[in-house]
């Protein structure tokens, strides 16, 4: 027989667990891919250091074209606030007016971001748009920021 089943038990053992260990620690350290969807339903709104809302540019909230303001929320990156332009109704533009690019990760990172959420948030003509893989934070508050100025169209 092999010597290492028959004459070292111990060392046997001893390798069975620490082979253990290690896939344990594998597993362990691996982080689960959610879905952008999925993602979207588990943030929970964060509080916001609102910077308010500004007014429009004239019309009433069906009619003529508005520009609004979010409010500004602070991620763990830095803070996020968007501008809409609805124009009859629609929300006709997004532009993010503030969001973290202080150091060249933040500028790499919103650089793709930032216009997929746009795109997003004028398909679905709502604050209802999926988070953006690697952005999570900026998405969160891009949502947060644009959902506060769709409400204060509608109030």
């Amino acid at each position: 027989m092999h010597t290492l089943n028959k004459n070292r038990p111990l060392r046997r053992i001893v390798l069975a667990s620490a082979a253990t260990v290690s896939g344990m620690v594998l597993l362990l350290s691996l982080k689960p891919h959610t879905t952008p969807a999925v993602a979207g339903l588990a943030s929970s709104p964060a509080p916001s250091s609102g910077s308010g809302v500004s007014g429009g540019t004239g019309g009433s909230a069906a009619t003529g074209t508005r520009t609004l303001t979010g409010d500004s929320v602070q991620t763990r990156w830095g803070p996020v606030q968007v501008r809409v332009t609805l124009t009859n109704g629609k929300l006709t533009d997004v532009t993010a007016v503030t969001y973290p690019q202080d150091n060249p990760r933040d500028q790499q990172i919103n650089s793709y971001a930032i216009p997929q959420l746009t795109r997003e948030a004028l398909t679905a003509q709502s604050a209802d748009i999926d988070t953006v893989s690697g952005a999570t934070y900026t998405s969160d508050g891009y949502r947060q920021s644009l959902q506060s100025a769709l409400d204060s169209a509608s109030g």
